[in-house]
């Protein structure tokens, strides 16, 4: 019985948290200087008179959500706020009209929850809040339905705004809004390439309905995990071959001078669809695509494309000036690089749904060494599925 009881007791003990010092440190830190700036300017605004009521004690529990875990549903600015002034309103009536000290508080907090699941804004501290409100004593009592402006919705927007500015300050995405449905590069119904074989965001969505009770995680961050965990098991199926692996080694480049009609030239004659454009000492500063040099045509409105393109083929001097054209000017900047000693399975995002065709593949110090295509990567798939097939056991 006793080791039993060990045991379970053990169970309860949380695993070792994975949250880098930077992390604890933002996190901590946005929390001190969230409600020192709150308290500071709702006493300056509030007044001597205010007395205790300058600063909510729920603000605390707020804090450690909008500092700590930003990415929460229960951290966003719709549920902070509309939880907030729903449970401070939902306390001061039952105060007011519940004589019973218990019965109020409770009810207050019971009926704050159901207001909340209604308008769609759970904020676990706004409990607390309807709680203040029926126990916070006489000055809680005497303001009435004030207290649901000073201090819960003064305090509540103070707070807000700061985690709004010091999240983007220290580099988080906040508010945590939803992402856009990632549909194809071709605006399109179609799903993006990686999500027609795999789950997609309507499957999570069924998953979550059918579970029926509330998770503290955003549908889009589930979504980001789940991928990240498949790319990782794709990482541990097909092995570790690298892009510098399956790149093509000989490269052919331009300058940011080289002449359109040159550039274009070299496109025709190596059957390219894209080059790389390199600074003296081979950095990419750019890249032109058979794309870039059609949407050039157009932006210059000739009359028709293929006289557009004969003229660059001939170099001939443009309508507007005396001076050829240089790739400078129609590159596209900056570009996605790749370092050759990444795993080529990382490619897939890249060229499946972010509509990449080809990558240029750059050394540790930042200097072009190949590029790889997508018909280098579906290459590179296909002998790795074949590998196996052959054998399971290759890692």
């Amino acid at each position: 019985m006793t080791t039993s009881f060990l045991g379970w007791l053990q169970r309860q003990w949380p695993p070792p948290s994975t949250i880098d010092p930077l992390e604890r440190l933002r996190a901590s830190g946005g929390a001190l200087i969230g409600i020192l700036l709150t308290g500071w300017i709702s006493a300056w605004a509030l007044g001597p008179g205010a007395g205790a009521l300058w600063l909510a004690a729920p603000m605390g529990a707020s804090a450690v959500l909008l500092f700590a875990v930003p990415s929460s549903p229960l951290a966003q600015p719709w549920s902070i706020v509309g939880g907030n002034l729903v449970g401070a309103l939902v306390g001061v009536s039952c105060a007011r009209f519940i004589e019973t000290p218990v019965l109020a508080a409770a009810l207050a907090i019971a009926l704050a929850i159901a207001a909340m699941f209604a308008l769609r804004c759970i904020h676990p501290p706004s409990g607390a809040v309807a709680l203040t409100a029926v126990l916070g004593g006489a000055p809680v009592h005497q303001a009435g339905y004030g207290f649901v402006f000073t201090p819960v919705g003064l305090n509540t927007a103070l707070l807000l705004v700061i985690a709004v500015l010091y999240n983007k300050a220290v580099g988080r995405r906040y508010p945590h809004t939803a992402l856009p449905d990632p549909r194809s590069q071709h605006h399109t119904a179609d799903p993006r390439p990686s999500a027609r074989l795999g789950f997609r965001p309507e499957d999570l969505a069924r998953v979550m309905q059918d579970y029926k009770e509330v998770l503290d995680i955003s549908p889009d961050d589930l979504e980001a995990l789940f991928m990240q965990t498949e790319m990782k098991a794709f990482r541990r199926r097909f092995g570790s071959v690298t892009c510098g692996q399956i790149m093509s080694r000989d490269v052919v480049s331009v300058v940011f001078g080289t002449e359109l009609s040159q550039a274009w030239r070299l496109l025709e004659r190596h059957a390219l669809s894209a080059l790389p454009v390199l600074d003296r000492v081979r950095r990419v500063q750019g890249i032109v695509t058979r794309a870039d040099f059609l949407a050039h045509a157009q932006a210059r409105r000739f009359p028709g494309l293929h006289r557009r393109l004969q003229r660059l083929l001939q170099a001939s001097p443009f309508s507007h000036s005396d001076k050829a054209e240089v790739v400078g000017q129609i590159m596209s900047s900056p570009v996605r690089t790749v370092l050759d000693t990444q795993p080529m399975v990382e490619l897939v995002p890249l060229m499946s749904d972010q509509g990449l065709h080809q990558v240029p593949v750059v050394n540790a110090d930042q200097r072009l060494v190949g590029m790889v295509t997508q018909s280098d990567l579906v290459a590179a798939l296909y002998e790795a599925s074949l590998a196996h097939l052959a054998d399971p056991a290759v890692t």
